[in-house]
């Protein structure tokens, strides 16, 4: 089975400018991602798809080739994650190479590591749309997630609302935006969101932050330096 690790990294950031190669943890945030990714695969099975100079440059200090700029449509803010990975994957393919997954590693998700990476590729067969990183949801639609009905009024997302402590709930999870292991063929079939067979892979929510504000810069340093030691 033939892999592409793929990192996606626009240059045009709103809640953080600059975010993909501002210094996170002593070193450019998408270094973390690229540094993990070679240490997983050969620098030939690693994709920076960027459409910024500034970005692929920073990658090539890394030692990767970055063999193509995204085009200025799927740099925008409404560009969807598929039609980057569909990109990458024509891309490949028009060079000879097919590959029968993606590996997307997120630069906003510095606080995964190697192992959960493997893990999630271990979890992976190509009987499945997609694994994928998970945390446990903050908000939970049995317990604590409220709709408002036809008359105004709050009612209980999901269930009959009677549950007194969150811990007896059924646990719902959101993608915490760290690991996708995607197959090829479903993605060229459908979004993701129409994935019928997901698998989850569970992070702790300390290494499940992902960073969008400043505020998710500042304590995602602080859970860095904890849980690795830097200064």
């Amino acid at each position: 089975m033939k892999i592409l690790a793929l990192i996606p990294a626009r240059g045009g950031s709103k809640g953080i400018p600059g975010k993909n190669i501002k210094k996170f943890a002593g070193l450019p945030l998408i270094s973390h991602s690229i540094r993990l990714a070679m240490e997983l695969f050969p620098i030939t099975d690693i994709c920076v798809s960027t459409d910024s100079m500034e970005i692929a440059e920073c990658a090539k200090q890394e030692g990767l080739d970055v063999p193509f700029l995204r085009p200025a449509e799927l740099a925008s803010d409404t560009a969807g994650s598929r039609e980057t990975i569909l990109h990458a994957l024509d891309y490949y393919k028009s060079k000879g190479t097919d590959y029968d997954a993606v590996l997307l590693l997120q630069p906003t998700s510095p606080l995964r590591t190697v192992d959960d990476v493997k893990q999630c590729l271990s979890m992976y067969s190509p009987e499945v749309d997609m694994v994928v990183s998970v945390k446990e949801s903050s908000c939970n639609p049995y317990y604590n997630c409220y709709e408002t009905s036809s008359n105004g009024y709050l009612a209980i997302s999901k269930g009959d609302g009677l549950y007194t402590r969150r811990q007896d709930a059924p646990k719902t999870w959101e993608f915490n935006g760290a690991v996708y292991v995607i197959n090829a063929e479903s993605i060229r079939k459908m979004p993701m969101g129409n994935f019928k067979h997901r698998i989850p892979y569970e992070m702790p929510a300390e290494r499940s932050i992902d960073l969008d504000t400043p505020i998710d810069w500042i304590v995602a340093e602080l859970m860095y330096n904890k849980l690795y030691g830097g200064e």
